[in-house]
């Protein structure tokens, strides 16, 4: 995948920086602080949007709302079918495909660990494609962690994923809070 380069100046540089230090503050104080006018910032935040070096993502901050954070380092044949295999679902947050002999990194986030665990025993480690998954849960960060999480209406009988409760071994054991997307959710956060 080419990465097309971009040029930064110094006033681009510090203009990213207010915004990421404050993502409210005023065009009017970015001005003062740039020392350029408020159109001419107005302007720039325009250029950095449409050239897609900055852009604003809604989120969930996980530290305050005690959500849990897996990241999962998988070694697989089909990179692809692995990330397509979580595109609908809700705990999905991002897919990375990596150097070295994981090529994976998943990136889920939920309430309680056994549904976590449960998405990657009964989803991931079974697959044919796969030859090794390492689950682990993030303790901690040092700042807050905002990620864009997907807030779903329980309007579905099946998962997105299309794994159906009945045959789910978690699910029929209480090891999981199924799926957000269902109305057979037990939880409480989606």
């Amino acid at each position: 995948m080419p990465h097309l380069k971009f040029t930064l100046d110094e006033k681009d540089r510090k203009i990213i920086s207010l915004l990421h230090d404050n993502h409210d503050i005023s065009q009017e104080e970015i001005a003062k602080k740039v020392k350029l006018s408020q159109p001419s910032v107005a302007m720039r935040i325009k250029k950095l949007k449409e050239r897609g070096i900055i852009d604003q993502v809604f989120g969930v901050n996980l530290n305050k709302v005690g959500m849990y954070l897996a990241k999962v380092m998988v070694r697989t044949t089909n990179t692809t079918k692995i990330l397509n295999m979580f595109r609908g679902c809700p705990f999905f947050l991002n897919g990375f495909v990596v150097s070295g002999n994981e090529n994976l990194m998943l990136l889920f986030a939920g309430e309680d660990l056994a549904s976590l665990e449960s998405i990657i025993d009964c989803r991931i480690r079974p697959d044919k494609d796969v030859q090794s998954a390492d689950f682990n849960i993030i303790i901690s960060s040092i700042k807050d962690y905002v990620m864009p999480i997907r807030i779903v209406e329980r309007s579905m009988n099946k998962p997105p994923c299309g794994v159906e409760y009945k045959t789910c071994p978690a699910y029929s054991e209480n090891r999981c809070f199924g799926c957000p997307a269902t109305n057979r959710y037990k939880g409480s956060f989606w």
